[in-house]
């Protein structure tokens, strides 16, 4: 029934970790049992915790085919799901000026003029394949309804070719950064999964991961800040995603600690708005931080 791409929960942590991602027990149950039972995986969270990282892990390490559907406003069935290549079709009903209209139509409405998008490149493809839905609360609702169509049964309905059924069901991943309330139906479909911001022990792990050769007391520190830079009320809290590059940069600036200086000069990196930079200036204790036990 599912995908089979893993033996235990335990499993999955290890080859996660082996492919760079440290998933917590609730991350490696949760995809365990996605695999296992066959079902799609809808991941919320904010920007940046390591959503769209977790669907591209899991095809790494399961050495299957990543098929990425990216959501935006506006898109629409012809980008996610299939179209018919017009140009294609023009230059064979051109080629073919002798034929009646009944004979050019059999042929332009095959296999060869089709293009696969995202949705039916997965549902027909005969190898391992993650399929990421990124963003999938920017989509309009008609596409969330497409999704419960193709997600139910993993089958599309083309009128000209008939239906088009998974031989092998992808591992399926949405995302969502909850922008908007998806559907009843569509999380019905689904396992739900919240990832959050990590805590302290597990961004340490996961800096020393991404950042080799940081020094362990500096990765202390930056963990330190970075939580109490969530901890208050900013436009954007720095994500995970801002922690490895912050550290990254204060290794390339060859900082040793982190004082006022320091973190005054590569704010920018973390905070994205100039109003939180000015308040966490404001605001963010250095040393209180650095000395809580």
């Amino acid at each position: 029934m599912g995908t089979g791409f893993f033996t235990s929960v335990d499993d999955v942590s290890a080859k996660l970790a082996e492919a760079g991602y440290l998933a917590s027990t609730a991350v490696a149950t949760t995809v365990f049992l996605a695999d296992r039972l066959g079902k799609p995986l809808l991941v919320e969270g904010p920007a940046g915790v390591g959503k769209t990282e977790l669907a591209k892990a899991v095809a790494q390490v399961s050495g299957s085919r990543l098929v990425r559907l990216q959501c935006y406003e506006g898109i629409d069935e012809a980008r996610a799901l299939y179209e018919w290549n017009h140009a294609k079709q023009l230059l064979r009903i051109t080629a073919g000026r002798d034929e009646t209209w009944e004979q050019a139509r059999t042929d332009i409405f095959g296999e060869e003029f089709l293009l696969r998008r995202p949705l039916l490149t997965a549902i027909s493809s005969d190898e391992p394949t993650v399929l990421l839905i990124d963003e999938t609360d920017k989509a309009d609702m008609e596409v969330e309804g497409l999704l419960l169509e193709v997600l139910g049964d993993f089958q599309v309905t083309v009128p000209e070719l008939g239906t088009i059924t998974a031989t092998r069901a992808p591992f399926a991943v949405l995302t969502s950064n909850a922008t908007r309330e998806l559907s009843e139906a569509l999380r019905r479909r689904c396992l739900f999964l919240h990832i959050d911001f990590p805590d302290e022990e597990l961004e340490r792990d996961i800096i020393r991961l991404k950042v080799p050769g940081i020094d362990a007391a500096l990765a202390d520190s930056v963990v330190r800040v970075i939580a109490a830079l969530r901890a208050m009320d900013l436009r954007k809290l720095p994500s995970v995603a801002e922690t490895i590059d912050w550290a990254r940069t204060l290794l390339a600036l060859g900082a040793s600690t982190l004082d006022e200086q320091v973190v005054r000069e590569s704010l920018g990196v973390v905070l994205k708005h100039q109003d939180d930079i000015a308040k966490a200036g404001a605001g963010l204790k250095l040393e209180q931080v650095l000395d809580a036990s």
